[in-house]
């Protein structure tokens, strides 16, 4: 059992700036990639950010150059700081990791954490 816990989510003002948190926790053999994902009202899920256990890193778009993805191995932690924030980042969050747990790997999702940017 692997569980993802998620924090830092919450009510931000355009231009402003967020850091959001993920930690996995459970029978844990190791982590492959650690990522982010995003779900607005009425849309799908989207990818924001992705690190592999080398820590290299893939971005959408329209968060490049904002948002800056980082992991913490020795604490199974995914870090997103996201600055410039804008409107259109107001969703709902979700971390998402790829863990091998003894001969197998399997894909985990986090709970969600809601990001609102207004003024």
């Amino acid at each position: 059992q692997v569980e993802l816990v998620e924090s830092g989510g919450g009510l931000v003002q355009p231009g402003g700036s967020l850091r959001l948190s993920c930690t996995a926790s459970g029978s844990i053999s190791s982590i492959n990639s650690m990522g982010w994902y995003r779900q607005a009202p009425g849309k799908q899920r989207e990818l924001v950010a992705m690190i592999t256990s080398s820590s290299s890193t893939n971005y959408a778009d329209s968060v490049k150059g904002r948002f800056t993805i980082s992991r913490d191995n020795a604490k199974n932690t995914v870090y997103l700081q996201m600055n410039s924030l804008k409107p259109e980042d107001t969703a709902v969050y979700y971390c998402n990791a790829v863990v091998r747990v003894l001969i197998n790997y399997n894909n985990y999702w986090g709970q969600g954490t809601r990001v609102t940017v207004s003024s």
